[in-house]
């Protein structure tokens, strides 16, 4: 192994990884501000489910007109500026969001000595194109769940694919690998801009909020619950303790199962290079896109390696949207087990969107047949069996960092070690993917604010405070965070060159993870979430009314 002088904070101004970092927690702290009734991240635009015209009888909620397809998010969220940012208007919250964000970026291409020129000539078309990507994945037609369709009174004979938000990563994708492929002088002209890995590095430190924010949601959603919903409240708070601890155990004994299962079929069945299966052993069996690119800087992957798994964990993702909920709520373990399937879900599923989405269609899958079967003697609470999926997979990001960290010992001291060696610590540490940091930071920060002033929701004054944390924390784990995943997906395809897929072995790489996931990980997983949550009961609340 090549010895290198480094100092510590090499690269800390200059490499993207550092960048993810700074620009990640950069936007972190101005959502801080929101504790001080400070906003200054609700301009963020953010796409609705839309059609072009209501049918007879239907209403705006959860789908709405065309004119009304992206608003500001603190238009609906904020405590203090809410009727300045909904006077934004959708084109007014995405040209706001387009002004911060070419500023930041500019500022980290400059300092990454890209050509600033360039960088900024191609932002600005990638974009747009991704904001009118975004729009068109949201129509109704790709986007709308049962549930959505439900709750704007939409006619029951409506047809939707229900892909939810997986419908505009898969089209982002789609339209880049169009350009990367059949409009090459135009990717040419693009690529200065298009860095997915830049972009999903920071969407990981974004990541963080959302696992911090998790506990301050629980709390707040609890809080609407009146004096009718006490005894439902009390329940659901053993409940949630239940989840989180069991999701703890069962992701524990999954990784231990399902990253050395999905290693070994990619190296003894298909012959792929170590790296490559590292990379493929993480997408498959931990966080997707996420893990993938951790893994990669971990490992030093090739960064092609990580893009085009990072390409197939969204496409099967879409896949598993499609099939799972049906098939959980109908074949097995059905409604007599209704948490084994959220849980089961949460680790088969290896996007944050697909799995919500994913767990959101099996709430309402089951909760409708269990009411229907029962006469309506049983109704579950909604949201109990989404919550079972994303606190799973909530677990199973948390140990993305870790992870990676482990990785990166294991490949320094025992794959790329040889005989006469010495490897200093420090390498481990040049090695080790630097946005994990930012992803702990904006992560144990948020908790730190639960239990500390938010006084985990217990007293009138902690309550006020986790209200105004959640302003910030959902500008940037909702809004910030998929913007940067669908630049990742539209970045991705623009420079991927199909010729060189076959260089890469992408044809076996997507047998492995066709096999890996619907013969191992699938099956696995239901029986790792039976092990552990068979026997949870969904309180029943017929005939209890919840303020």
């Amino acid at each position: 192994m090549a010895k290198t002088q480094r100092s510590w904070y090499s690269g800390m101004a200059t490499t993207e990884d550092w960048w993810s970092v700074w620009m990640g927690l950069a936007f972190f702290v101005l959502g801080l501000l929101t504790l001080s009734g400070i906003d200054l991240v609700g301009w963020v635009s953010y796409p609705k489910i839309w059609v072009a015209s209501l049918p007879d009888g239907a209403i705006v909620k959860k789908i709405v007109t065309m004119d009304k397809a992206f608003y500001a998010l603190g238009g609906k969220y904020s405590l203090t500026s809410k009727a300045f940012y909904k006077a934004l208007g959708p084109i007014g919250s995405i040209l706001v969001t387009y002004v911060v964000f070419t500023i930041a970026t500019s500022i980290g291409a400059y300092f990454q000595k890209w050509n600033v020129k360039r960088f900024l000539a191609g932002w600005t078309i990638i974009f747009f194109l991704t904001y009118l990507v975004w729009f068109i994945g949201h129509n109704a037609f790709f986007a709308a769940s049962a549930v959505d369709l439900k709750k704007s009174h939409f006619p029951v004979d409506t047809f939707t694919l229900s892909l939810g938000g997986g419908a505009s990563f898969i089209l982002a994708l789609i339209v880049g690998l169009v350009i990367g492929n059949f409009f090459k002088p135009l990717a040419r002209y693009l690529s200065e801009a298009a860095k997915p890995e830049w972009y999903i590095k920071t969407a990981i430190v974004f990541l963080g909020v959302k696992v911090g924010y998790l506990p301050i949601k629980a709390v707040l959603t609890g809080a609407k619950l009146g004096a009718h919903g006490a005894e439902i409240g009390q329940q659901m708070a053993h409940l949630t303790f239940e989840l989180f601890t069991a999701g703890a155990a069962a992701t524990i004994v999954a990784y231990l199962i399902f990253w050395p299962g999905v290693y070994t079929i990619s190296r003894l069945i298909f012959k792929l290079p170590r790296k490559t299966a590292a990379v493929l052993g993480s997408a498959i069996s931990i966080c997707g896109v996420s893990a993938a690119v951790a893994t990669g800087g971990a490992v030093r992957a090739r960064p092609v390696v990580s893009i085009m798994v990072s390409a197939l964990v969204v496409v099967y993702a879409v896949i598993e949207l499609v099939v799972l909920p049906g098939f959980f709520t109908h074949v097995w373990p059905g409604t007599s087990d209704p948490i084994v399937a959220g849980s089961a879900m949460g680790m088969a599923v290896k996007t944050d969107g697909a799995d919500a989405a994913a767990g959101e269609l099996l709430d309402e899958f089951m909760r409708a047949k269990v009411e229907k079967d029962t006469d309506g003697k049983v109704v579950w609470m909604p949201g109990v069996i989404t919550t079972s999926a994303v606190m799973t997979k909530i677990w199973i990001d948390m140990f993305i960092g870790l992870w990676a960290f482990i990785l990166a010992l294991f490949w320094v001291y025992k794959i790329e070690k040889h005989e006469g060696d010495r490897v200093p610590l420090s390498e481990v540490w040049f090695r080790f993917p630097k946005f994990v940091l930012g992803y702990f930071a904006a992560w144990w920060i948020y908790l730190a604010i639960f239990f500390g002033p938010g006084q985990s929701g217990t007293t009138p004054d902690g309550l006020a405070i986790l209200k105004n944390a959640k302003v910030g924390a959902v500008a940037v784990e909702k809004g910030m965070r998929k913007l940067f995943f669908m630049l990742t997906f539209m970045s991705l395809g623009i420079i991927t060159d199909f010729r060189k897929l076959a260089e890469a072995q992408f044809g076996k790489m997507v047998w492995v993870y066709f096999i890996s996931l619907f013969l191992f990980i699938i099956p696995v997983a239901i029986i790792i979430a039976y092990l552990f949550h068979h026997g949870m009961q969904i309180p029943n609340m017929a005939g209890v009314v919840i303020n």
